[in-house]
């Protein structure tokens, strides 16, 4: 009777290098899981960094377009900007005459704004926006 238990015993302990190998796997395969959902998660972040930095450029360029205008004409410009670099540049202008002593300036208000990737809330939309005075 006591082989009998101590045989018993064995077959019953045997289980758990099984219940264990399967929890190590579980735990693995949950941490390999994260690190792939990690490194998406960093390469969409960089991608949208250069995105952002593109988008800053191009609103850099309306506003240089705008003052090359303004420049050459005294007047705020029509039409926009015909770059393009995968962008939608809209550029927006206003001007303020004011009188000093006896002469007349102007200041003109152009605001530049680069987007792309669709609407917003849309994953992949990109926005900058620059601001400027010119006299």
């Amino acid at each position: 009777m006591n082989r009998q238990r101590t045989r018993s015993a064995r077959f019953a302990q045997g289980g758990f290098a099984i219940v264990s190998a399967i929890f190590l796997l579980v735990v693995l395969a949950a941490l390999g899981a994260f690190m792939l959902t990690f490194s998406n998660t960093q390469q969409f972040t960089s991608a949208q960094d250069v995105q952002g930095s593109r988008a800053y450029w191009a609103a850099k360029g309306g506003v240089q377009w705008a003052a090359g205008a303004i420049i050459s004409s005294n007047a705020c410009p029509s039409g926009q900007p015909a770059f393009t670099d995968g962008f939608t540049v809209l550029v927006t202008c206003t001007s303020n005459t004011y009188t000093e002593g006896v002469s007349n300036r102007t200041i003109f208000w152009v605001t530049s704004t680069a987007s792309a990737g669709g609407a917003v809330g849309n994953a992949a939309y990109t926005e900058r926006q620059i601001q400027a005075f010119i006299e």
